[in-house]
C-alpha cells in the first residue's frame, strides 16, 4: 500500500514545512481524484438528511420547523421501546419553540439552525427541564440554560429533549436503574457505548440529525465508534462548560455526534465560544471550513499500544483489521503512514484523581445520594481521598510535563491514529453485577485509548472504521484521530477526505434507512 510503513525508524529530521505538499505534489496525489469525484457523487445526490440538508431546506422554505419536530417527535415515540434513546422528551415545548421558528423564517430571519432539532445530553442544562445525568431522585428543573445550550438555541435550534447516560457518565455503556437500558440502533442485543450512549442512538437512528454530548474519558468517541457516526472531542475549551467553570477538574467536554464530518464541524462551530467564567480559552480556530479543505500530505503515526492503566490489554483481531485498513485508505489518499506510539508515561496517575474527585462533587448535588449505584458511591469516596489540595495540585502540575512528552510524536508526524475502542460495542448487561474495580478493569480494557487526551486537553475525531461480525450481528467499530492542541481544523479536514473515499454516511442501521 502506497506509503504504508509497517515499523521502522521515523524521520527525525523532518519538519511540518518540508512535509506540508506542493501545488505539484497536489496535483499528482490519488487523494486529490478520489475527494473531487466523492465531492461530486455527495452534491448530485448527498447523504439525506444531515444537519446542513435541514438547515438549508428550512432556509429555502422546502420543509417547516413544525413538520420536522412533529417527525423527530414520532421517530422518538416510535423508538423509545426499543431504542430508549432519551431521558427526557420536551413534546410540547419542542413544538411551542418550532412553531416560532415559522414564524421567524417566514419573516425573514436567517440563522445557522433556526428550526432544526437537535437532541442534548442530559449532563446539560435546559432550562424549566431537569439534570440528572443519569440518576434517580427528584431533581428540580434548572433556570437557566447551559452555555452550550444558549449558544444552541441563540443559533435557532429546537432543543427536541435529553439523551440518557449511565450514572454521572462513568461508564462505556448506557444502562441505568433510572432509565433502563439505551440499545444500539445496529444491534438492540448491543450497547451503543457511553457515556454519550443516547446522544449517539439518537443520530445512528436518524431521530436527529446531530446531537451534543460530553467526552471525560471517551464519552463521545466510543459512542461514535460504535454506532458508525463521526464523534468529536475539542480542545479542551473549545465549547463552554458553563456553569461549570471546567467540568471533572477539566477532563471532561463536550463535542458533537453527527453521521458526516461537516455536520460535526457544523454543530461545533455553532458552540463553540467562551463564557466570561470559563477557566479554559483556547485560541479561535475555523472548524468549519475546514470539512471542505484538503488537508495536504501529511505523516500519520499508527498506533496499538494503549497508556499502561494496570489492567492487561487485547485488541480485537477484527477491530484491528478495520483500523489497519483505515491505514491503507490513508495512505492510497497519499500520506505517510508508519506504526510509533506516544509515550504516554504515568499519565493515569493523573486522570484517577481528577475523574474521582469529579465525581464526588457531581454525587453531592443528587437529591438522593442513597439512590446511586454502590460503583457511584465508591468512586465518590475515592474522590474524597484524591481530590485533597496537595494531589490535586501535584495533578495539574503533571500535565505540561505529559504535554512534552507525550507531544513528542509530533515533532515526526503530524496526527496519530488508534482504535477508537479495543472491541466491538458490549453485549447489554455486560457490566451489570459488577463490583468497582470489576467495572473499572472491564471498562479500560474494553475502552483503553480514548482516556489520555482527556488528560492532556488536546481533540480527537472518532470516524467510522468498518463493521465486524461479533455475536452473531455485524458491528460497527470505529478508527480514532487524535492530534495537539488546538489541531481540529486539521482532524477534521483529514475525516473528511477519509468520509469521501468511505462514505460510512450512506449506511443505515436496519429499519432506519432514510
Amino acid at each position: 500500500m502506497t506509503g504504508f510503513i509497517p515499523r521502522g525508524p521515523a524521520d527525525h529530521g523532518r519538519t511540518p514545512s518540508d512535509r506540508a505538499r506542493t501545488p505539484a505534489d497536489h496535483a499528482r496525489t490519488p487523494s486529490d481524484h478520489a475527494r473531487t469525484s466523492a465531492d461530486r457523487a455527495r452534491t448530485s445526490a448527498g447523504p439525506a438528511h444531515t444537519l446542513a440538508d435541514q438547515a438549508r431546506a428550512l432556509a429555502e422554505g422546502r420543509v417547516s420547523a413544525e413538520s420536522l419536530t412533529e417527525r423527530a417527535l414520532a421517530h422518538i415515540a416510535r423508538t423509545q421501546p426499543t431504542v430508549n434513546a432519551f431521558r427526557l422528551v420536551r413534546a410540547e415545548a419542542a413544538l411551542a419553540e418550532a412553531r416560532a421558528a415559522d414564524r421567524r423564517l417566514a419573516a425573514g430571519e436567517r440563522l445557522p439552525l433556526l428550526g432544526v432539532p437537535v437532541a442534548v445530553k442530559d449532563d446539560m442544562d435546559v432550562a424549566g427541564e431537569p439534570t440528572a445525568f443519569g440518576c434517580r431522585g427528584d431533581f428540580p428543573p434548572k433556570s437557566a440554560d447551559s452555555e452550550a445550550v444558549r449558544r444552541l438555541r441563540a443559533a435557532g435550534a429546537v432543543i427536541v429533549g435529553k439523551t440518557n447516560t449511565p450514572e454521572l457518565g462513568q461508564w462505556p455503556h448506557t444502562e441505568g436503574a433510572a432509565f433502563g437500558e439505551t440499545r444500539n440502533p445496529w444491534s438492540p442485543e448491543h450497547t451503543p457505548g457511553g457515556s454519550s450512549g443516547g446522544a449517539a442512538a439518537a443520530v445512528a437512528a436518524g431521530i436527529v440529525p446531530a446531537a451534543l454530548g460530553s467526552d471525560g474519558a471517551g464519552s463521545v468517541r466510543i459512542p461514535a465508534g460504535w454506532t458508525n457516526l463521526v464523534g468529536v472531542k475539542p480542545q479542551r475549551g473549545r465549547i463552554s462548560t458553563w456553569p461549570e467553570p471546567e467540568s471533572f477538574r477539566g477532563i471532561t467536554c463536550f463535542g458533537p455526534l453527527a453521521r458526516t464530518v461537516a455536520d460535526a464541524a457544523f454543530l461545533l462551530h455553532v458552540v463553540s465560544g467562551r463564557h466570561p467564567g470559563d477557566r479554559h480559552i483556547p485560541p479561535a480556530v475555523d472548524v468549519r471550513s475546514a470539512a471542505a479543505r484538503d488537508p495536504g500530505r501529511l505523516r500519520i503515526a499508527l498506533s496499538f499500544r494503549p497508556a499502561f492503566a494496570a489492567v492487561r490489554h487485547r485488541l480485537d483481531p477484527a477491530v484491528r483489521a478495520r483500523v489497519l485498513r483505515v491505514a491503507e485508505r490513508l495512505a492510497a489518499l497519499g500520506h505517510e503512514v508508519a506504526e510509533a506510539d506516544p509515550r504516554y508515561g504515568p499519565i493515569g496517575l493523573t486522570f484517577v484523581p481528577r475523574s474521582t474527585a469529579g465525581v464526588r462533587e457531581w454525587a453531592e448535588r443528587v437529591p438522593q445520594a442513597r439512590l446511586l449505584d454502590p460503583r457511584t458511591r465508591a468512586n465518590a469516596r475515592n474522590g474524597l481521598l484524591l481530590g485533597a489540595g496537595g494531589v490535586q495540585r501535584l495533578a495539574r502540575a503533571a500535565e505540561d510535563p505529559l504535554r512534552r512528552r507525550v507531544g513528542e510524536i509530533f515533532r515526526r508526524f503530524d496526527v496519530v491514529l488508534t482504535p477508537t475502542t479495543a472491541v466491538p460495542p458490549l453485549r447489554i448487561g455486560a457490566l451489570s453485577g459488577l463490583g468497582s474495580w470489576r467495572t473499572d478493569e472491564a471498562m479500560i480494557t474494553a475502552c483503553p485509548y480514548n482516556w489520555p487526551w482527556n488528560v492532556l486537553g488536546w481533540p480527537g475525531v472518532s470516524v467510522p472504521a468498518g463493521f465486524v461480525a461479533a455475536d452473531g450481528a455485524e458491528l460497527p467499530v470505529g478508527a480514532q484521530l487524535l492530534g495537539p492542541a488546538d489541531s481540529e481544523p486539521l482532524l477534521i479536514s483529514l475525516a473528511a477526505q477519509l468520509e469521501a473515499d468511505q462514505r460510512w454516511y450512506e449506511r443505515w442501521p436496519p429499519g432506519c434507512e432514510r
